[in-house]
């Protein structure tokens, strides 16, 4: 996938807060409504993650903001859980790394794949508070080195 050019919305405080092990792409589904409100950004994944229930995948927390020109026969819940589709062999993959301790499943970005929207999700592991200062002090060491 190129670089940037379909990415809908990024989860940014991903990398500040966890280390990445391994990503995957799962499908989604959605009702008409969450399709039309994710095409105008209306979504937020900061706050969202991934768990597994009787070998099915659900994203949880994901806020998809209705639209005010959704239609009124159809419920709106916006903060529902929403079913990731993935292979067996990913799925059974996703549980045994998600029994380890310290492991979690949280979205990466959501993005397009031809006219489907796809949902990146890594396993990853808490970062300490040393780590992240660690990463701010080399961030600022970098930036000092270029302003003289």
């Amino acid at each position: 996938m190129k670089k940037n050019e379909n990415i809908i919305i990024s989860n940014k405080k991903a990398a500040y807060l966890y280390t990445v092990l391994e990503h995957w792409e799962a499908g989604m589904v959605l009702e008409g409504w969450e399709v039309k409100a994710i095409r105008n950004r209306r979504v937020q994944i900061t706050e969202s993650y991934v768990y597994v229930k009787n070998h099915e995948v659900f994203i949880l927390n994901m806020l998809i903001n209705p639209l005010v020109s959704t239609s009124t026969h159809t419920p709106v819940i916006a903060a529902r859980s929403r079913k990731l589709l993935l292979s067996k062999k990913q799925i059974y993959k996703l549980e045994v790394l998600l029994s380890r301790k310290g492991h979690t499943a949280i979205p990466l970005n959501l993005h397009w794949k031809g006219q489907h929207i796809k949902m990146q999700l890594a396993i990853a592991t808490g970062k300490t508070q040393y780590d992240k200062r660690q990463r701010i002090r080399e961030r600022e060491w970098k930036n000092k080195g270029s302003w003289e």
